[in-house]
């Protein structure tokens, strides 16, 4: 697999997504009025509901103070994904690595 590629695991589900499907689309709020509530470019809203922006510490508290939730949620979601993605496209190496201590 070459670096420029990412492998996206068939369980991995980037938080935009959830972001979108669970908080926004029930509330009836779009994209736009995401952004215009939390003082974000549109743009950079589009690109999380996309999956090729990460939520990041800023967004995070901005999200969390709208939508009523911890910041935490938000960066755990993150990070969860970014573990997901990383580790797929770097399984064989992983393998590699022998335990400090021995075997698994």
């Amino acid at each position: 697999m070459s670096n420029d590629s990412v492998y996206k695991p068939a369980g991995a589900i980037h938080p935009g997504e959830i972001l979108l499907e669970q908080f926004l689309e029930p509330a009836g709020i779009d994209g736009q009025r995401l952004a215009d509530e939390i003082g974000l470019p549109a743009e950079d809203i589009a690109e999380i509901f996309a999956g090729t922006r990460s939520i990041c510490a800023d967004t995070a508290l901005r999200l969390a103070r709208f939508l009523g939730t911890a910041p935490e949620l938000w960066l755990h979601l993150q990070n969860q994904y970014d573990l997901e993605i990383t580790s797929a496209s770097i399984e064989l190496e992983l393998m590699a690595i022998e335990p400090l201590g021995g075997t698994t």
